[in-house]
């Protein structure tokens, strides 16, 4: 028994973290507002998962290759391409379900950053991708720009979200000090 204190193992479990985000996100925001951080969201992560593996290849430290079929690359701009063609054909269709779900906002902003990240190249028709001028000025105007409209689409959401995290962590680390910690400042 030494230092150990009963009343804290009798305490209900508190929910997760993730659980308080949720909840914070289901008082705070729209269906509208919903999707449109999710799309953010995926737009931000996309276009930095993307801008990484591209320069993982490019710089030989990553293990895989660029996508080839028949011998020509294929750029990801297609793959974004493709998507957001599926999700015309979702929007044409008309399918309530789809409206506003997650999985369709996560497309989309996926989709939008895999053409967005190769836009020069769509632009000028030629692969600039990798020119110096501006790349760097490009990719830090679109790493704001997600950052930016990721917090302002939901900023009461972001704002309980930094409230429920600091009371989370302050409540964990008062959980994990030890039984006598308290009596010694006495």
């Amino acid at each position: 028994m030494m230092g150990t204190d009963t009343t804290r193992q009798s305490d209900p479990p508190r929910p997760l973290l993730v659980d308080r985000w949720r909840q914070a996100a289901q008082r705070n925001l729209t269906p509208l507002q919903r999707s449109l951080l999710i799309t953010w969201i995926s737009f931000g992560v996309t276009f930095g998962t993307v801008r990484t593996i591209t320069h993982g290849i490019r710089g030989g430290w990553l293990p895989w290759g660029n996508i080839s079929a028949g011998g020509e690359h294929l750029h990801h701009y297609n793959l974004g391409i493709a998507t957001l063609a599926g999700l015309g054909l979702i929007a044409v269709r008309g399918d309530e379900r789809a409206i506003g779900h997650p999985a369709v906002a996560a497309a989309y902003g996926c989709g939008t950053a895999l053409i967005t990240d190769e836009f020069a190249l769509l632009l000028d028709l030629q692969d600039v991708y990798w020119a110096k001028q501006g790349r760097i000025s490009v990719d830090a105007s679109l790493g704001v720009l997600s950052a930016l409209g990721t917090y302002l689409t939901a900023k009461p959401f972001w704002h309980e979200v930094a409230r429920v995290t600091r009371h989370h962590l302050a409540s964990a680390a008062i959980r994990h000090l030890p039984a006598t910690a308290g009596a010694n400042s006495q």
